[in-house]
Order: C-alpha cells, then structure tokens, then sequence
C-alpha cells in the first residue's frame, strides 16, 4: 500500500501530489460520526415542516412570517448541503474536484451570509412593530418585506462571489495537495468579512433589540398600570400590543440564540490557525451549526400555530381541499 509518512494517501497514484487519508481525533469522532449526522436530518426535517407551515396556510402569511420562511429556507439548505459537505470534507477524501469544493464553500458562503441578513432584518421588523406601531402597517408592507428578503438573498449571492471570487475564478489555486478541500482567503478580504458578517451585523442587532427592550418593559408596565374598566377601542389596542410584544420576546430568544451560536465561532476565528485546529474550533463550529436546528424548535416552544400546523402536515390533512384555510391562530 502506497504510503506517505506511514499514512494512507487519498490518491496513490500521485504519490507526490496525494493528500493523506483524514483521521479523525477522538474528541472529533462524536462530531462528525454521531451529532452532526443526527443534527442534519433533524436540521432539514424540522425546517421543511416550517416552510410548508408558512407556505401552505393563508393565516400563516404576514409580514414576520415572510421573514422566518426565508429565514427556514436557510437553515434547510444548511442541513441539506453544509453540513454533510462539512462530515465528508473531515472524514473522508475530496473526491468530488476542486471545481465542487470551490462551489461548495461559495454556497456555504451565501448561505451564511443569508442567515445573518435574515436576523438584521428580522430585528428591524421588531424594532419598528414595537418602537413605531403607529406607522407599522404603512412602514412594513409585504411587498417590502418580500423585496428586502429577495435583496438580501441577492447581496448574499453577490457578496459571497466578491469574498471568493479568487478560488471561484482559479479553483485548486492554493491547494498544496490533491484530495482536499479547503477555502483559502487573503488576510485584507478576511478582515473585511469579519466586519461585514459579523460585527456590524451583530452592532446593529444589539442596538435594536437593546431599544425594543426598553420600549417594550415600558409599554407593558403601562398596560398594568391601566384601570379595568377600558373601552372597547383601548381593549382592542391593548390586545394588539400585547400580540407584537410577545412577537417581540419570541423572537428576541431567536436573536440571542442566534448571537450564542454564532459568537463562539466568530471570536475563536480571530485568533487564527493556533485554535483553529485545536478542539476549540470543533465545539465552536458545532454551535455554528446547532442555530439552524434550534430555531424550528423555538418555534414548537413558543408558537402555538407551529404545533398545531405540524400536526396536520404529519397526519397529511394539508393535502384534503380547502385546508390552506383553516384557521390555524
């Protein structure tokens, strides 16, 4: 058997070029042979049950909605493509070309991005229901909702090109042996990357969610304050505030999970390749990839219309007539 330092090389016949057999570490072999596995099924199962929740029923299609379904469409093509394409490229050779694995880290790329875009504009929804309610409906329409999803799928596309278009234009240029794939980036473009995706994403974020905070402590010990004895048009409003307020506290946990998961990876990248091949980047990119199967089950935990639409996908009363109108809130 043809070897190399007394390792198993991917492709023998290239004995100066192959690269050598992955082997896994023992504190990675619960990873990628057990969790990531199991994360991915779970990850594309509990996502395409949200996407046809939102879909399928007309009570379903407001304006948040539109941006938790882009938001599921995301995090099932993560579970779809990312992370099996992670399992493979850590336990096994790359045999699928340097041309796939340059695709493949540029959809990774764009799905990433798309997610934190996803959030920034879900924290906008909110910060906008609850500080602006006023001028929400006029503001926050379904067709702008629907054009910024589509922009920020589009800049997500874009933007990922721009960062990778070295390794999409000459696939395999830095790769120093054959059976591998990796994702080479130059210092100034990571740098930039960093602050694109990440910080400024995450400043906006805080800032938004830290003032919905405020507003929304304040408008609920107004509610207490109020006498019992309201009007029908105070009731009617006092009801809708409560509605956006606990849309608010639903998807501010959406948003601090989404920092939790996304933050370890972050920060561990900053400290280059030292602990990044260390047992700290596979913990923090393990938490990277749980945000995509977390979020569905935030939505089982706090929306009842969740539950109750699973329900009637799995016992396949979607497919009997009419019942994309069911009343479902």
């Amino acid at each position: 058997m043809d070897t190399q330092g007394g390792a198993e090389l991917c492709f023998p016949q290239l004995f100066n070029t192959s690269c050598k057999k992955p082997t896994t570490p023992l504190s990675q072999v619960l990873l990628f042979h057990i969790l990531m596995p199991s994360m991915s099924l779970l990850t594309v199962t509990l996502n395409l049950l949200v996407i046809i929740a939102i879909s399928h029923f007309r009570q379903l299609h407001s304006h948040t909605n539109i941006l938790l379904l882009s938001l599921a469409a995301a995090d099932f093509l993560n579970g779809l493509l990312f992370m099996p394409g992670e399992i493979l490229r850590n336990t096994a050779c790359w045999f699928l070309g340097q041309l796939t694995c340059s695709l493949y880290n540029y959809v990774s790329y764009i799905i990433a991005s798309a997610s934190v875009g996803n959030m920034v504009l879900i924290s906008v929804d909110r910060y906008v229901a609850i500080c602006d309610p006023l001028h929400y409906p006029t503001r926050i329409t379904e067709g702008k909702v629907k054009l910024c999803v589509c922009l920020c799928w589009l800049c997500s596309v874009l933007y990922s090109y721009v960062i990778l278009i070295d390794d999409l234009s000459q696939p395999g240029k830095h790769k120093s042996c054959y059976g591998k794939c990796i994702i080479f980036i130059e210092f100034i473009a990571g740098f930039v990357d960093l602050f694109i995706s990440f910080i400024i994403p995450l400043t906006v974020i805080i800032v938004l969610y830290m003032r919905v905070f405020v507003v929304a402590v304040s408008q609920a010990r107004a509610m207490r304050s109020q006498v019992t004895t309201v009007t029908l048009q105070l009731s009617v409003t006092l009801t809708a505030t409560k509605s956006e307020l606990k849309a608010a506290r639903t998807l501010g946990v959406l948003v601090l999970v989404f920092l939790l998961c996304f933050c370890p990876y972050y920060i561990v990248s900053l400290f280059g390749d030292e602990v990044l091949n260390s047992a700290s980047e596979s913990i923090a990119f393990y938490f990277f990839l749980l945000n995509s199967c977390l979020n569905p089950l935030i939505y089982a935990m706090f929306y009842p219309w969740f539950r109750k639409a699973v329900k009637l996908i799995v016992t396949l009363q979607i497919l009997q007539p009419g019942s994309c109108e069911v009343s479902i809130l």
